[in-house]
């Protein structure tokens, strides 16, 4: 394999990229690109890498998705959107999305409800239960999950519709 300007060959590169976190072949790729590699090059190192077993997309969407929901709950909406921005197939993104179920789903705009009814606890009744549902459509739940995690937070989930734009004659 050739040398760069800097004396690192593609293996090098490909391997020093790795070192900061897992990515995807496709990441992997441009990232080789980007250095001016050759085409060949670029696919003898993917490749290589491959059988490593240092990269593999199927296995970097499934942790993707399971590191995500225990970190930071998001919506199905928000994963997928996350997982396309790291240039997976459709394919890979829908067989992960598969560990995220409606009670997945429904867990996770709960704890998005408890932490947040939790940290605006200084805040009046009303606009805590505002600011929380703002952060549960910030993090694109969907209507019914919200709403199930505001009931089972504050009682009620009275506002949520005007919140996420479905009742527009409010103010």
């Amino acid at each position: 394999m050739k040398k760069n300007k800097v004396g690192n060959t593609p293996m090098d590169a490909g391997l020093k990229f790795l070192t900061a976190k897992a990515r995807t072949v496709r990441e992997m790729e441009d990232h080789l690109d980007s250095l001016n590699y050759g085409e060949y090059e670029v696919y003898q190192v993917v490749e290589r890498l491959k059988e490593l077993g240092y990269l593999d997309d199927a296995k970097y969407a499934a942790d993707f998705v399971s590191t995500r929901l225990a970190a930071r709950p998001v919506s199905r909406r928000k994963l997928r959107e996350q997982l396309y921005t790291h240039k997976l197939s459709k394919g890979l993104i829908d067989a992960a999305m598969e560990q995220v179920t409606d009670e997945t789903e429904w867990a996770g705009a709960r704890t998005v409800a408890e932490k947040f009814a939790r940290q605006f606890s200084a805040l009046e009744p009303e606009e805590r239960k505002l600011r929380t549902m703002r952060r549960l459509v910030g993090r694109g739940f969907e209507y019914e999950a919200s709403r199930a995690a505001l009931e089972a937070v504050f009682g009620d989930a009275e506002g949520l519709s005007a919140c996420i734009g479905e009742d527009d004659d409010e103010d």
